[in-house]
C-alpha cells in the first residue's frame, strides 16, 4: 500500500509542475486549444489529490461498519476522477463554441509548442509506468490515473499536429476546431470511467476475474467437486469476495466437507492475485447428479457416468446444480 502511495504522490506533483508549464503556454500562446490542455491539467491535480487519499483509506483495516473493509472508496476515486473529466470536456466544447464567435489573437506558438510538447512526454512516460504498476499491485485507483495520464498524452499529441498546422498554415480556425475535438475526445474518456466505477459501486461481475476462477478450477477439479454454482464476484479494493455452493457426495461427514471446503478455498487463493475471502455452501448430491458425477466405488451410485461436463463461465454463474441444464444420453 505504500507503494500506491508513493506512486499517487509522485503522480501529483508531476501533475502540479505539468499544470504551471500548460497555463505558462496559454499565456504566451493565447491559444484556446493550448487551455485545452491547460484546463485538463487541474483535472489530473485534482483526481491524483483524491486518488491519494482513497488509496489511504482502502488500507484501513476492517472495522465493525465496513465489515468487507474501504476497498469500495477506490470505485468512488474513479468515479471522481471519471466526473471531473467529463465536466472538464463539457467546458472545454463551451469555451470552444464560444471562441467560434469571439476569437483571440494568437503569439508565440512555436515556444507553445515547446513547452506542451515536453508535458505530453512526460504525461506518457508516467502514464505509462503507472499502468505498469498497476497490474502488479492490481490496484484499479492506479489503472484510471496512469490511463488518464497516457490519454492526456495522446490529446497532447493531436493538440501538437494542428498546432504545427495552425502555424505552417495560418488558419486561425484549427484552433477552435481543436479544442473542440479535443472536448469530444475528453468527454467520452470520462464517461469510460464513469461506467467503470458505476459496475463497481453496484457490484457488477467482472467477467475477467469470473473466468479466471473458472479456469482456475476446472484445470484442478475433483472427482468429489460434483458442480459448482452460483459462482459470485465482489471487489472491494484490492480484495475480492467469492462465494458459491459446491455438490459434494452426500455421504461425506462434516470433517470430509470441511477439507474439500478448505482445499477450494486454498486454490483459489493460491492462484489469483488478489487477496480473496471465499464463502462456499456445501450441497448434498441427488441421484440426478449421478450421470455425470465422476467419484469413483460411490456407494449410492443409482446410474452409471454418461456425461463429461466442461466448467464454463456460463454454467458456474447459474444457480442450478448441473443436472438441470444436461440430460443422461
Amino acid at each position: 500500500m505504500n507503494n500506491q502511495r508513493n506512486l499517487i504522490l509522485l503522480s501529483l506533483v508531476t501533475g502540479i509542475v505539468l499544470m504551471l508549464a500548460k497555463f505558462l503556454a496559454y499565456f504566451i500562446t493565447n491559444s484556446n486549444a493550448i487551455f485545452t490542455d491547460a484546463l485538463e491539467s487541474i483535472v489530473n491535480v485534482a483526481a491524483s489529490s483524491f486518488a491519494f487519499y482513497s488509496i489511504y483509506l482502502s488500507s484501513v483495516p476492517r472495522d465493525e461498519n465496513h465489515p468487507y473493509g474501504h476497498g469500495k472508496i477506490e470505485f468512488f476515486s474513479v468515479f471522481v476522477e471519471g466526473g471531473l473529466i467529463f465536466l472538464a470536456g463539457s467546458f472545454i466544447i463551451v469555451k470552444a463554441v464560444y471562441n467560434i464567435f469571439y476569437p483571440s489573437d494568437l503569439e508565440n506558438i512555436l515556444e507553445g509548442i515547446g513547452i506542451i510538447a515536453i508535458t505530453g512526454i512526460v504525461n506518457y512516460a508516467l502514464g505509462a509506468f503507472l499502468l505498469k504498476k498497476s497490474k502488479k499491485l492490481d490496484s484499479l485507483t492506479l489503472m484510471a490515473d496512469g490511463k488518464h495520464l497516457i490519454t492526456d498524452a495522446y490529446s497532447t499529441l493531436g493538440l501538437l499536429l494542428g498546432l504545427l498546422l495552425l502555424y505552417f498554415t495560418g488558419i486561425r480556425f484549427i484552433d477552435t476546431l481543436l479544442s473542440l475535438v479535443l472536448g469530444v475526445f475528453i468527454i467520452y474518456n470520462g464517461y469510460k470511467l464513469l461506467r467503470k466505477s458505476v459496475g463497481g459501486l453496484m457490484d457488477e461481475s467482472d467477467a475477467k476475474i469470473v473466468e479466471d476462477v473458472v479456469e482456475i478450477l476446472q484445470l484442478n477439479r475433483k472427482d468429489a467437486w460434483i458442480d459448482v454454482h452460483n459462482l459470485r464476484v465482489q471487489r472491494y479494493g484490492t480484495e475480492l469476495h467469492l462465494d458459491c455452493h459446491v455438490t459434494l457426495p452426500n455421504y461425506f461427514d462434516l470433517n470430509q466437507v470441511h477439507s474439500e471446503v478448505s482445499e477450494i478455498d486454498r486454490l483459489i487463493n493460491e492462484n489469483v492475485t488478489l487477496k480473496t475471502e471465499f464463502f462456499i455452501h456445501a450441497d448434498p448430491c441427488l441421484p440426478k447428479c449421478c450421470h455425470y458425477c465422476s467419484v469413483q466405488n460411490c456407494p449410492i451410485r443409482s446410474e452409471p457416468k454418461t456425461i463429461d461436463i466442461d466448467w464454463s463461465k456460463e454454467l458456474l454463474v447459474k444457480n442450478r446444480k448441473h443436472f438441470e441444464y444436461t440430460k443422461p444420453n
